[in-house]
């Protein structure tokens, strides 16, 4: 295998960007994922910063150019500011993210940016304090925008995701467009996807992407050209704007055809898609710190991606919640 070669599946897909969870723990209860909070389902210990940084090296074999680093929510890792670095000192890894909750975001940011952070997504359903609250199960918004702002003050491209919800879309779109007069984030909806343990708060809350999308482009904002490591969202701008729109549709025709990214599990397994059956279990190889082993091992494993997520027929897969495996 030569180093850096491209990972292709069989469907004519390449792979750029590596979804790592560094914890399946999350502080939150949203209503969408984990009303209840958080409920142990395994006993298996998170990767190592050793063993995180034997993943980053071999999907940097594979040609990797971007890792995220997700969660569960991440910052409940005290290592990882030696992650983010672990991250960005790999070779030929041009791009470290971090997705968050942002509850500890003003104490955190500044560690995160000296480690070598370039990229931040910040996950904000609504921008009223009541509503965010309710939907969270914390009373933190002011907190978590300061957050935000500090992030911009240090050059953080910064992302903040919403989950399109079916009770006050509109309502939440307005306030989001009037923050985004002035504050230069990308805010992406993503539509609710429906998973294992919320399929009848899915069938209630569930609305598509299209709507929104019309209005955008009604309104004049312009589609922007995808880079081959960016996420899923289609982006737009508006010359009026200072922040920017991206949409996040899984359950449009043809989503799965520009898919560039592949997810390892906090315990070490590979999953070749949001929603498999299953992870594969690298563990074993992962600890024997054999980066080389580990990407002829994915290489091989690859062949397995199937053509879709099959989301339209209510598949779920193995996915009980997001913060298994980050989304």
């Amino acid at each position: 295998m030569k180093k850096n070669e491209i990972l292709q599946d069989g469907h004519g897909r390449r792979f750029y960007y590596l979804r790592l969870s560094v914890t399946d723990v999350c502080n939150f209860r949203c209503d969408y994922c984990l009303p209840n909070g958080y409920q142990a389902r395994h006993q298996l210990p998170d990767l190592s910063v050793a063993e995180a940084r034997t993943v980053m090296r071999a999907f940097a074999q594979l040609g990797t150019r971007k890792v995220r680093l997700s969660g569960g929510e991440p910052s409940l890792r005290k290592d990882l500011p030696e992650l983010i670095h672990s991250a960005k000192a790999t070779p030929g890894i041009q791009r470290v993210a971090v997705t968050t909750n942002g509850y500890k975001l003003p104490s955190l940011i500044d560690s995160w940016q000296q480690s070598g952070l370039d990229q931040l997504n910040v996950s904000i359903d609504s921008l009223d304090s009541e509503e965010f609250a309710r939907i969270t199960g914390h009373d933190c918004l002011p907190r978590i925008l300061s957050g935000i702002d500090r992030a911009l003050e240090l050059d953080i491209q910064t992302k903040v995701n919403a989950v399109l919800l079916n009770d006050g879309t509109q309502a939440r779109l307005y306030h989001f467009l009037n923050w985004l007069k002035t504050t230069p984030v990308t805010l992406r909806f993503i539509e609710l996807m429906q998973t294992g343990d919320n399929r009848d708060y899915f069938a209630s809350n569930h609305v598509r992407g299209a709507e929104i999308e019309r209005q955008l482009i009604d309104a004049g904002w312009q589609l922007l050209p995808r880079s081959l490591d960016a996420g899923p969202a289609r982006e737009y701008v508006h010359p009026d704007y200072a922040g920017r729109i991206g949409l996040i549709t899984p359950y449009s025709k043809d989503f799965c055809t520009s898919c560039n990214r592949l997810r390892v599990s906090a315990q070490g397994k590979l999953h070749l898609c949001l929603f498999a059956d299953a992870g594969l279990d690298l563990r074993e190889t992962i600890q024997t710190g054999d980066a080389d082993v580990l990407a002829e091992k994915v290489r091989a494993l690859i062949g397995n991606k199937e053509v879709s997520h099959f989301l339209q027929q209510g598949n779920t897969g193995g996915t009980q919640n997001l913060s298994i495996i980050g989304g």
